[in-house]
This record gives C-alpha cells, structure tokens and sequence, in this order.
C-alpha cells in the first residue's frame, strides 16, 4: 500500500528520536507485515544549538532554525510533519504558518488517549519551559478540557535537571527514577489521575510500575498517530 512520507523533526534530543524511529518503524511493520517499514525522512539538529538558545530565552531564534529544518523535509517530499520533542512545540504556530504541510501536535494523540479512558485531573512532567510556560498546558486545557496540575518549583526544577544534565546523555540513574517517582506521589496525592510524560526522554527512565496511576508516554503516542496518518 502507498504510505504518506513523515517528515520528522529530531535531534532534541538524539535520544528519543531514536526512539521515534524504531517506534515508527515498528508501527508500519505490525500494521503491514512482512519487510514493511516506515517511509520518513528526518532532520536531525545538533541539539546544543537548540538547548542554548533555549537557556537564552531566545525562542525566536530557536524557531527560525525549526523553520529552516521544516522547510527542507518538505522540499524533500515529506507528506507531513511531527516535532520529536515536546519543549520545541512552542514553535508549533511558526511551523504551521511556514510550511504548507499537516503538523501532528504531540499534544493531540496523548490528550485524546487520555480523554477515551476517562482521566481528567492529569499531572504534567516535563522541562521547566513545558511545565511553566502555556503553550503546551494551554493547549491541553483550551483544546482538550484537561485540568492540568504541575509539580512545585524544588520539584520542577528537579524534573528538568535529570532531563538535561543524564537523560539526554543517554544516563539513567537509580537515584533519578526514585526522585522522579517521588515527584509523581506527590502529583497523585494532589489529584492526579493520570500523568503525562510530556518530555520525549522521560519514557527511557520510568514505566508503569514507578507509578500508582496511568503513564501516558508522549513518545509513543505520537509516533503511532504519524503511524496513523501514515497509512490512512
């Protein structure tokens, strides 16, 4: 059958668009069988470029260099596009008004997994700007109707250390799940029903078992709605 080219924005890190990659792949495989596997193309950034201007508060620019990387899967051939990264939806709007191709928010399949098991008070993991800034919260409450609950700023700032400084070098650490099962506790004891994993690099540290309510993975859930879209 005619798959629809994914155009894949990565690099932010490595990490989890190695993950998308092999979850895309998988996808195309147990849907058609046989040797099928995903037809993408990706962009992959030199992620210190992206983290510095991140730390920076330079967004603008940030988003002038996911513009550029968008511009070129659609010369060439992508069909539509995903963002491997969470934190870089910020960008999301700049993307849409730049390239004349669809661009699957990652926020969308995990809002409407979470929305189909009948969760609405759901905790927010992920960097500081994804749990502090409204682009990804907003769109999860205004969009979706979620009430969006996140950690307290020691427990935020925690959450976005082990991202930046192990899990996007690829370091996973006993000490870190623990903290990070902590911060979930804490979560759950202020009514989380659910929590999301909104850091594409969380996945690689905690599963269900670190958690007394559902995990829904961004990662995951995001590359099996471009798995979706891909074969129509």
């Amino acid at each position: 059958m005619a798959q629809k080219i994914i155009g894949m924005l990565g690099g932010m890190s490595w990490k989890s668009s190695a993950e998308y990659y092999r979850l895309v792949n998988e996808g195309v495989r147990d849907r058609l069988g046989g040797l099928h596997s995903a037809q993408c193309l990706m962009w992959s950034f030199d992620f210190d470029d992206i983290a510095v201007l991140q730390r920076e508060d330079r967004w603008n620019d940030a988003a002038d260099l996911m513009v550029e990387a968008a511009q070129r899967l659609e010369r060439g051939g992508a069909d539509f596009l995903i963002i491997c990264t969470n934190t870089m939806h910020k960008a999301y709007d700049r993307l849409r008004a730049a390239v004349d191709l669809p661009l699957l928010h990652i926020a969308d399949p995990t809002a409407e997994r979470i929305k189909a098991d009948g969760h609405k008070r759901v905790g927010l993991l992920g960097t500081a700007f994804t749990m502090e800034q409204d682009f990804y919260k907003g769109r999860l409450a205004d969009l979706h109707g979620l009430d969006v609950i996140v950690p307290d700023a020691t427990d935020r700032a925690t959450v976005h250390r082990i991202i930046y400084d192990e899990l996007v070098q690829g370091k996973v650490e006993a000490a870190s799940r623990d903290a990070y099962r902590a911060v979930i506790g804490r979560l759950v004891a202020a009514g989380a029903e659910a929590i999301i994993l909104g850091c594409t690099e969380i996945m690689l540290l905690v599963g269900p078992e670190d958690s007394p309510v559902p995990l829904y993975d961004t990662t995951g859930l995001h590359a099996a709605a471009a798995v979706e879209l891909a074969l129509g």
